[in-house]
């Protein structure tokens, strides 16, 4: 029989694509992780990487092999962990992915009385705005929206998102509300570029008639990030389309005031998302009952919408920047 750490560096070094992803998922160095691969393909005398300076491909022996182990030998690792957590609290890292600003507004917040409730488990939180792996990269969980819903992942949603225009008292003082997203042509605009593709959102705005509209401003000013868009909204810089949970705590304090209230249009869900497995790591399990039961408690899913009357103002709002 192969030794487990050798088919662990493997398995890791297959699913990232290089021994220094796999050693740092597996708090080893590169080199010892080279070192365990290359005695198990001694041992079996075959060849499962073919090798480049930029990243590592499964030869057919490789694939073949990773496909009949790589399960097993993560049914056999939760099994360990799961019997070592058994007669004691949830503990270890807990390493979890989340857009910046969103982390920081939302999830932050509960970190004190997370910690309160599980002392023994360290956060290790990602915040970045990019599509992860979270499987390949080893984490625990993930919270955002549009992730890739790969084999072996469940995703529980948090909230439909809706995006709805806003502004600032100063911006609307003298001037006629639009009463139709069209109207917004007239008006300076906050403008959203891709990250992913560079090219400037063009909202679509829907009604509960089912008539659609787009919202065409005049851009002003061009971000790709709403955070910023809505600090520069605050200030008064222009029109600004934003995600709900961006602008619903300052739509609640009257910071801003929401344009076309009868207009919003479909960001899709926020969900959370975690491996599938049967033996869910402590740290994973109680961390997922737990951001269900705050966000449940907080209503965000009501929050969050465009199409419903604004609910009561979050419980911690982001601070206004100077």
């Amino acid at each position: 029989m192969q030794p487990l750490s050798h088919l662990e560096s493997f398995v890791k070094s297959a699913e990232s694509g290089s021994f220094s992803a796999a050693a740092r998922l597996m708090g080893l160095t590169p080199a010892a992780v080279s070192k365990n691969v290359a005695r198990l393909e001694a041992n079996l005398s075959v060849r499962l990487f073919q090798r480049s300076t930029r990243r590592l491909v499964l030869t057919e022996g490789g694939l073949r092999l990773l496909q009949q182990i790589s399960t097993p030998l993560a049914t056999l690792a939760d099994a360990v962990e799961h019997a070592a957590e058994t007669d004691r609290q949830p503990a270890g890292t807990l390493k979890v992915s989340m857009g910046q600003a969103f982390g920081r507004a939302y999830l932050v917040p509960l970190l004190g009385e997370f910690l309160a409730r599980y002392p023994a488990i360290q956060p290790d939180w990602r915040f970045e705005n990019r599509q992860v792996d979270l499987i390949g990269e080893g984490f625990d969980a993930g919270i955002g929206g549009g992730l890739n819903l790969n084999p072996g992942m469940v995703a529980r949603t948090l909230g439909t998102i809706h995006i709805v225009a806003v502004a600032s008292r100063a911006q609307l003082q003298g001037r006629k509300a639009p009463r139709h997203p069209s109207d917004l042509a007239q008006w300076d605009g906050i403008a959203r570029r891709s990250i992913q593709t560079g090219r400037i959102h063009v909202t679509t705005l829907r009604n509960k008639a089912g008539d659609a509209a787009a919202a065409e401003l005049r851009p002003r000013i061009v971000f790709d990030d709403p955070e910023a868009m809505c600090q520069a909204a605050l200030m008064g810089l222009g029109v600004a389309l934003l995600p709900m949970p961006f602008a619903q705590p300052w739509l609640a304090s009257g910071d801003l005031v929401r344009l076309l209230p009868g207009w919003w249009s479909d960001a899709g869900p926020t969900s959370l998302y975690y491996p599938d497995k049967k033996l869910l790591p402590a740290r994973t399990r109680v961390f997922v009952d737990f951001i269900i039961e705050q966000f449940g408690q907080r209503g965000f899913a009501q929050r969050v919408r465009g199409d419903l009357a604004l609910a009561a103002p979050a419980p911690a709002s982001p601070r206004r920047k100077a």
